[in-house]
């Protein structure tokens, strides 16, 4: 599993104020963002009319991403804080480390096309719960005493939470909370201990499973177990000796994915080109979707309508971006870039959050 440096979950066992939580809620929400880009990309990357089962899966994991990243928001904001989502530093640099160090410096997380081999090499490592369901042969990784889990960390907060209590929570703060688009059971207004709780559970829940399930929700496999059932191409099935993936088959078309160029930055392609063209629209479309999400979390949370949308159009504008050939004999088409961009409204220098 990936692994978080111990000193952070002392940072948050040592806190004795609600002001000491902030950073560490700030780093949460940049860890939830880092999985989105190369989430999305693969999806993005299989060709409209092909690969639906597979598409679907991975879109359901961003769009609990999303709402993973919303609750570490909204958490942030019951107890005083401010979200910083529209920064530069906010976006990691892919290829690069997790947000955190998580993982290590050693393992690195790109952009790039769909393959199962990403599906597992990454995605799952990323994923990966800290006692894994057996199911056909899973490896784990020895734990060491220098680091803990994603899944520890969040379970620091929660208890310095409950050992903070009530008073933390800023009375009013639901108001400023954004509250739309994952439905009331998913995402509820954050007013007290009890709240903060909930939420957390369920970001670790639906991320990792339970110890004993794998399934978040009846037929609903945790991300882990999700992604193990597009690598392995079967659905998870229960049988008497336990899991195995052995039900219906999860077909994969290797032709239905765009041979985009990995880890594409806008200077990688020549000025005046369609390319070029369009990976910066793609960089302008993303910058202003951070723009957005940061004014929902700080004071509008209406404004989650506009970031929603602004998600869903990168759809449109990553199928015209991977459709555009380079022409430079490698037989690759142009490739998306996360990269900070000037945006109307602004995305300025990095604010306190301490």
């Amino acid at each position: 599993m990936l692994k978080v440096r111990r000193e952070l979950i002392e940072g948050v066992e040592q806190a004795s104020r609600k002001e000491d939580l902030y950073q560490y809620l700030q780093s949460a929400i940049e860890l939830e963002h880092a999985t989105i880009p190369p989430y999305l990309t693969a999806m993005f990357s299989l060709k409209p009319g092909t690969n639906e089962e597979i598409r679907g899966l991975i879109r359901s994991i961003v769009i609990e991403e999303m709402l993973h990243l919303t609750i570490s928001a909204n958490i942030l904001v019951a107890i005083g804080g401010c979200p910083q989502i529209n920064t530069p530093e906010f976006i990691p640099s892919y290829p690069g480390p997790l947000p955190m160090g998580i993982g290590g410096q050693d393992f690195i997380v790109g952009i790039e096309p769909f393959s199962r081999q990403l599906v597992h090499d990454v995605f799952m490592v990323i994923e990966e719960p800290e006692n894994p369901i057996p199911i056909k042969v899973l490896m784990t990784a020895e734990a060491t005493e220098e680091f803990g889990t994603i899944g520890e960390f969040y379970q620091a907060i929660q208890r310095k939470i409950v050992e903070l209590g009530d008073g933390i929570f800023v009375p009013g703060s639901e108001a400023r909370q954004v509250q739309e688009w994952f439905g009331y059971t998913h995402l509820f207004p954050i007013t007290n201990v009890e709240g903060a709780v909930k939420a957390i559970e369920l970001v670790v829940t639906e991320g990792e499973g339970t110890s004993s399930d794998p399934f978040q929700s009846p037929g609903d496999p945790a991300h882990y177990y999700k992604f193990g059932e597009i690598y392995h191409g079967r659905k998870i099935i229960k049988t008497k000796e336990g899991y195995a993936y052995g039900g219906d088959p999860i077909p994969f078309d290797e032709s239905g994915v765009y041979p985009m160029k990995p880890n594409a930055k806008i200077s990688d392609y020549q000025e005046g080109t369609q390319a070029r063209v369009r990976v910066e629209q793609y960089a302008y479309s993303y910058s202003s979707l951070l723009n957005a999400l940061h004014k929902s979390f700080n004071g509008d949370p209406d404004n989650i309508q506009v970031a929603m949308g602004l998600m869903y159009g990168l759809k449109i504008e990553a199928v015209s971006l991977m459709s555009t050939e380079l022409g430079d004999g490698t037989g690759l088409t142009a490739g998306p870039s996360y990269q900070y961009v000037n945006v109307q409204g602004g995305m300025g220098p990095a604010a306190s959050v301490s």
